[in-house]
């Protein structure tokens, strides 16, 4: 096939059904989900799909009454898709690297603008970061998911995974920690020199502290995120 015509551009981008299940990358920004019942998907995550699929934003309610205050003030990055049919749906996030994880029987907690999609069998709980909210503006919420299933979550370039081990606590940048582990419980605090010394700004800088045994997952780009009343 000839270089550069429109036959081989069309043949090099189609789509192509690999096998692997539910959760298929079609490459390292596009999740294809094969759909054959419902799953969570974050709130202007599809951009195309075929078949039969209904899509409802989720309400208040939905996932249970203990989230209704956390939901009304975390703004529109906490609101999750409900997809269910049969079909096949794209899903992309502004180009960002997407990431499959199954879950057995575990938990993390992701930032809540980094969760992409998963499974209806996965527990979904959003968890307000409130001394975070009350020293910046942004990043004021992460999710919760626990369970058994597959997770799909999104991360600018390439991330790294940090061991967290007693007496060998990990801090990091807050808007560029994408997950940890569900055990571990961060603590927020100011540090002058934290990237003053790095040429980065000036003042107090905020840190995510990580003490105790798990991991955190950090990206190479630092995040603003952008709240409104949702």
């Amino acid at each position: 096939m000839s270089k550069y015509t429109l036959a081989e551009f069309i043949d090099r981008t189609k789509n192509r059904d690999r096998g692997e299940g539910l959760f298929e990358l079609e490459n390292p920004r596009f999740l294809e989900v094969n759909l054959d019942g419902k799953i969570w998907m974050k709130m202007g995550a599809m951009v195309a799909y075929n078949g039969q699929v209904k899509f409802t934003r989720e309400t208040l309610l939905s996932q249970g009454l203990g989230n209704l205050l956390k939901k009304a003030v975390s703004g529109e990055g906490a609101q999750l898709t409900k997809a269910e049919g049969i079909g096949a749906v794209y899903l992309a996030d502004s180009g960002k690297k997407i990431i499959i994880l199954k879950l057995e029987n575990e938990a993390i907690v992701v930032n809540g603008n980094d969760v992409l999609a998963f499974e209806p069998s996965i527990k979904c709980d959003i968890k307000m970061m409130r001394k975070m909210a009350a020293m910046i503006s942004g990043g004021l919420f992460n999710v919760r998911l626990e369970g058994s299933g597959l997770v799909a979550i999104t991360t600018h370039y390439d991330p790294i995974t940090l061991h967290v081990s007693p007496g060998n606590p990990v801090r990091t940048d807050p808007n560029a920690t994408v997950v940890w582990s569900g055990n571990l419980e961060p603590a927020f605090k100011k540090d002058v020199s934290f990237k003053t010394f790095l040429g980065r700004g000036s003042g107090e800088s905020i840190q995510m502290e990580f003490a105790g045994e798990g991991f955190v997952v950090v990206q190479p780009y630092e995040e603003v995120y952008l709240q409104s009343g949702g």
